[in-house]
Parts: C-alpha cells; structure tokens; sequence
C-alpha cells in the first residue's frame, strides 16, 4: 500500500492563465508546508489533491487513490479551506454533526466523533452556539474540527493557523504534530513563516505557479552556492574580531552590529567559516554566540526567486 501523495507532471490552466505547471512531487508522510505569495500555486495544488478541480494534464495519486474517486477519497482527506462561510443558523455541533451524517456515518457514531473533534479544537463549551456568533478565531477552529472529524489520514489545510491567537496557534500546531506522529499527512499553507521553520518536516516552495524548491527547509538553505550566509556573532571585542575576518577568503562582508555588541557576516563557506571561528575563540576572543540568522524559510525564498521581500 502506497504511504505518499505524488504529482506526475502535472499542469493545471484556467483558460490562458496559468495555476500550476509541471509539478512534480512525492510527499511523504510529516508536517509538509507550502509556501509562496498569493497567486504562486498553492491553493490549486491543494483543491488539485481534493479532487475540487482536475489537471489539465498529468496525474495524481493521493496514497492508493486518486481525486477522481471521491467516495473513497473523502474517507481519507480532510480538507480545511481559506474561505470563512457557514450554513445559516447551525451551531459548531450542528456543523460538525451533519457533515458525518453527510459521510454516512449512523447517528450515535456521529455524534460520538463530532464531540471528539470539538474537544481536539478546544471548543465544548461554545458547541452549542451559532458559528456566525463565533469570533474568527473560532471560526477557524470549528472548521479544523470538521476536517479533522473523521479521522483522515491526509489533511489538508489552506492557512489554518490564520486568526488563531498564540496560545491557540501552540496547541493546533501540537496537534498537527500529534497526526503526523501517527504516520498521518498533514499539508498546510501558512504566511507565518517563523512556523513554518519550527513544525514542518518539509516544505515546498512555490513561485508563479512552479514548485522552485522542496525539502527539509536547512537543505535546501545548504544548496544555495551562488549566495552567502549571514551570521550573526556576539563577542566583547567586535573590532578585534572584525579585523580577523577581514583577511579570509570565505569572508564576503563584515561589518560592526548596530548595538555594537556583535559583528554580522556574510561567508561563501559556513563550514570553513565555522572551523575559523572555532580556532579564534581558542586564541582569547570571548565569542558568546554564532548563529545564522538568515537560514529560514522566508530568506531561503527570497534567494531562490530573486527577491529579499519574499512572502509576507
């Protein structure tokens, strides 16, 4: 039995406009992230794996199936869009209740699992209130809950840590961590790239409609050559420091921190770079602290498509 989520050359057009191109993938199972601006893919690759709309050439096999059988499909994704609407008048429980119902599922069972789900989101005691009362927040969580209510082994969630306030936000991203750890998918777009870092077992960077960049987000970082890595350094003598570095080939920029404790440094070789620092801190200076500060997702985006804004 297959364990991934795979996209054979697969392109999607609307028209002439284009949504995603030649995207070739095998995602296995983890916390996978998407990332890009608006426009750059990501909600197409998503409605692609539901089955919401099909290629326009290539293939998709979503572990054993594909998005052309949705009875089958359905049972196994869990899916949790952008957009923020609900049916007139139905309660959290309402919402959650029927859609189970809608799966087939007997009532009892239904009701059983609707409970569990409000319970994973943190949701019992506003249950029994109508979802256009909720705050955004909650919004969002009661539509986690739905996704997440029948026990999908893929979930897939478009900005779901959006609005989500940051005890919240902590809790959901532990229990995206505990899906994972059962051998789950969990994809999920987010613009809260420091996060994304933090959570995702990998992640895939998109731009224009292409899958530029995928992997573990330090090696992908590790296959940028043509752009240095900024390090952070905290010592008590930058100037002494600073005139050390100045010599190195490896060294492509110094200069003093702004609160003068520290120098930031640009190095074409972190390895090298780091044996230096290494043979300095040896030589008397006191070296506090070495840190990249730039190996992230939103640097490691903004090398790749040629611009520091990147996504915000």
């Amino acid at each position: 039995m297959s364990n991934t989520i795979v996209f054979d050359n697969v392109s999607k057009f609307y028209g002439d406009v284009l949504g995603v191109n030649r995207v070739n993938l095998s995602i296995p199972p983890g916390i996978t992230s998407l990332v890009g601006p608006n426009g750059s893919g990501k909600t197409t690759l998503m409605n692609l794996m539901t089955g919401l709309i099909r290629p326009s050439r290539g293939q998709i096999r979503i572990l054993d199936m594909t998005p052309d059988q949705p009875e089958q499909l359905f049972r196994t994704v869990g899916y949790c869009s952008q957009f923020d609407s609900f049916p007139k008048g139905l309660t959290g429980y309402q919402f959650i209740y029927s859609y189970l119902l809608l799966f087939g599922y007997d009532p009892p069972l239904a009701n059983e699992l609707a409970w569990q789900a409000i319970d994973r989101v943190g949701l019992r005691e506003a249950a029994h209130r109508k979802c256009g009362s909720y705050s955004k927040g909650m919004r969002q969580r009661i539509r986690l809950a739905q996704s997440l209510a029948h026990n999908p082994r893929v979930l897939i969630l478009d900005e779901p840590l959006n609005g989500l306030d940051p005890l919240v936000r902590a809790e959901t991203i532990a229990l995206f961590r505990s899906f994972a750890k059962q051998g789950c998918h969990v994809l999920l777009s987010s613009h809260v790239l420091h996060e994304v870092d933090i959570i995702s077992d990998q992640v895939i960077l998109l731009s224009g409609g292409y899958v530029v960049a995928e992997g573990n987000i330090q090696g992908v970082r590790s296959e940028i050559e043509d752009h240095p890595m900024q390090i952070l350094i905290r010592c008590d003598r930058p100037s002494v420091l600073a005139s050390r570095l100045f010599g190195e080939d490896n060294v492509v920029e110094v200069r003093i921190h702004d609160d003068r404790r520290g120098l930031l440094v640009k190095t074409s070789n972190p390895n090298r770079f780091y044996l230096l620092m290494n043979r300095i801190a040896l030589d008397g200076i006191s070296i506090e602290s070495v840190a990249p500060i730039d190996d992230d997702v939103n640097s490691v985006y903004g090398y790749l498509i040629g611009t520091e804004e990147a996504v915000r």
